[in-house]
């Protein structure tokens, strides 16, 4: 386990979200090499299922080859926990600009990352159309 704690910058996220969020950085960051934001972000997005694991004690061989195995079912973490739409991002330097459903936003620093972790609002769509233009 890391030995750094995380520190939020800023959220609108309940404490209970706020704790799943910086667990599921955690928990990547032990997987996944510190350069794979890639990876990363979508751990926490994305976890598989773990298998029964074999006796202990476990190595963190049998993690990454677990998270890596394209044959065991994928498990949206926030999406399932949450409902559908979350985004991540992780990296050492961006910026962005994005909307989002009120309470699921989150930007926090663990290690040398930082990750912004939010549920996408809803677009809202044109409902009605011009009848000229449709011939």
């Amino acid at each position: 386990m890391l030995e750094g704690k995380a520190v939020v910058e800023d959220t609108d996220m309940p404490a209970r979200m706020q704790a799943a969020a910086t667990s599921a950085a955690s928990r990547a960051l032990d997987l996944f090499d510190v350069d794979d934001c890639r990876a990363i972000a979508g751990h926490i997005k994305t976890v598989r299922s773990l298998p029964v694991p074999p006796s202990p004690p476990l190595s963190v061989d049998w993690f990454v080859a677990v998270a890596e195995d394209p044959s065991l079912p994928r498990v949206q973490e926030f999406d399932r926990r949450y409902g559908v739409g979350w985004q991540c991002v992780v990296g050492a330097s961006f910026g962005c600009f994005f909307t989002h459903s009120s309470g699921t936003f989150i930007y926090f620093s663990l290690e040398r990352l930082t990750f912004l972790l939010f549920k996408a609002a809803p677009v809202a769509f044109a409902t009605s159309c011009d009848s000229s233009a449709v011939s």
